[in-house]
Formats: structure tokens, sequence, C-alpha cells
């Protein structure tokens, strides 16, 4: 038996109960998509982004618990820091105008958001009371509209295990990205150092460590957690043009798997790294022909927006 011992838990539960009364529509088994001249590696890593960003609102309880309804093995998700130095499942470590209200409805302007509504200054309370689900995305027509808040790491972890254990279906893994940068130190987000302890400490406290990778783009939060933790699962994420030689040459250690943009996931790229043996996971990819063309360079997963799209076995 699960017990949840978060008093937030009630509170948010009554927005994400439909989604455990839907029955999995691919991990008890799906109808085969028509790629029969490509063969999919039992351990291909599929990975919704920020749960299932084309679909639902990114990186909330609802496209978290979608994308594993779709057949996701890993949910990829962002991390920023509350006020009491929670946790928080954001992109961007303030209240973004593009998706976000406040806390009456109003639209958030863009040049308030960094100043009035960064979440290293707001609680927990405060940045649940706002709204990151109504608006519709220029971006992403298809995804379902709905009031939903930015839920705390703990509160996802709570949910998808109690998901997991009532569907009986194996716990997935969770990608989650440290946000930082050196001009957000101490303004937007904790020191480097301290948001990296925070996400250790918070992996031990809830028995984590099997089930959880840590990716950025900043190695300093990379080799911040691997001081910490040094049996922690590191991602590299890559959107540079430097080449995967000289981005791994910028780390101390070997991560276990290399991210880039799927447009730098090249053959010579995808070899290098399997030579390292090191996995190559690209990002984000949302057109099934290129996914198709990536499976067959050899890469070991895919982080997609759409986890509808998956090509079945």
């Amino acid at each position: 038996m699960i017990v949840i011992k978060n008093n937030a838990f009630t509170a948010f539960f009554a927005q994400i109960q439909p989604f455990f009364l839907i029955g999995l529509m691919t991990l008890g088994g799906c109808k085969t998509m028509g790629y029969p001249s490509v063969r999919i590696p039992k351990q291909f890593d599929w990975q919704g982004h920020r749960g299932a960003r084309g679909l639902m609102p990114e990186n909330t309880i609802p496209a978290f618990l979608y994308a594993l309804e779709l057949g996701v093995t890993t949910l990829e998700m962002d991390l920023g820091v509350s006020k009491e130095n929670e946790l928080i499942v954001s992109h961007e470590p303030y209240m973004s105008a593009e998706i976000c209200t406040d806390a009456k409805g109003n639209p958030i302007l863009e040049g308030d958001a960094k100043q009035n509504f960064a979440l290293h200054q707001m609680t927990v309370a405060q940045i649940q009371a706002c709204d990151c689900g109504s608006l519709k995305h220029p971006r992403f027509p298809l995804q379902k509209k709905m009031k939903v808040y930015k839920p705390t790491w703990q509160q996802v972890v709570d949910t998808v295990r109690v998901f997991c254990a009532t569907k009986h279906v194996q716990m997935p893994q969770f990608n989650i990205e440290i946000k930082s940068k050196p001009e957000w130190d101490a303004i937007l987000t904790p020191s480097v150092s301290d948001f990296a302890k925070l996400v250790v400490d918070k992996i031990h406290q809830l028995k984590m460590e099997e089930w959880t990778i840590i990716q950025s783009f900043d190695p300093r939060a990379l080799e911040a957690v691997k001081k910490l933790d040094k049996n922690l699962k590191i991602a590299l994420l890559i959107e540079n043009t430097n080449g995967v030689k000289n981005n791994l040459d910028g780390l101390s250690f070997k991560p276990n798997i290399y991210s880039p943009h799927f447009k730098l996931a090249d053959l010579p790229t995808i070899q290098y790294c399997h030579q390292q043996q090191i996995r190559i996971i690209p990002w984000t990819v949302n057109d099934s022909t290129d996914m198709l063309t990536l499976i067959r360079l050899g890469v070991d997963g895919i982080i997609t927006d759409y986890p509808n799209k998956i090509l079945r076995k």
C-alpha cells in the first residue's frame, strides 16, 4: 500500500482524478503503426517532453499522466525553486506570460514576469494560485485547455506512484532538468550549488535514485550533482554546434546520456557516443519521419512533445 503523506495531495487530486479512470491506451498493448522497415530496440527510451506538451498543458500532472497512458518510458520535466526551497516543475523560473495568468485570472505582462512572478520569490501557495493551462498556446493548437497549476516535484512523484500502483504498471524514469544559468544565480534561482543540493537531497528523501536522471544545459549544475552523489545518472543537454567531443570534454566525468537537439544527432555523433559507452537521446522530435530517421541511425531514445506519435514495435 502507498500512503501519501502530503497535505497538498487532496487539494490537487480533484483535477487529476479523471486521468486515473481512463484506461491505458498503450501500456497494455497498442495497434502497431506501419513502419515495417525499422526495428525499435527493446530498451528504446520514449520520453514525454514536459509530459505531453503538444497535447496537454506542459509540466503539469495531467500532462504526465496522459504521457504514461500513451506509453512513454520516461517523463521529462524542468525544475525551478520556490521561496521555501521547494522544487517546482516549471520550464521558466518565473510565470511565463505565454502560458500563465495570475491568481485573479489576469494576464501576466511579459515585462513583469521575471520581476514580479519569479518562482524563487513566491511561495508554493502563491505559485499554485496561478493558472498555467487555460490560455491557448500559439504553437500547440492541439493542446487541451484546462485550469491547472505548476506542481511540486514531490506532488508529481507521489501521483505517478499512485497511478502506477493502481494500474499495476512499472514506474517510469524521471528525467529532471536543473534550469540554471549564471545570470539567474541567487536571483531567479538559488546558487547552482544550492540548487543541485536541493535536487539531490529530494531524490534521496523520496528514494528516487533508481528512477531519476538529472539533466542540464549548465555543466556547473551537473558537476555539482556529481560531487554530491557520483552514482546518480546524468544527461548533458546540448544545443550548440561545438561538436560532441568538445562538449563532452567540458565535463570532468563521462555522462550517462548525451542529449543534443535532434538536428545535431548525426551518424558520427551517434557513433562517437556509443564508442564512449554513452547513450544518445535527442530532443525535441515531433515529426514521425524524423523519429524514423533517428531510430535508423541508432539513437537510444527520443524526447517528444507528442507521445501519441510513438513508433510501435
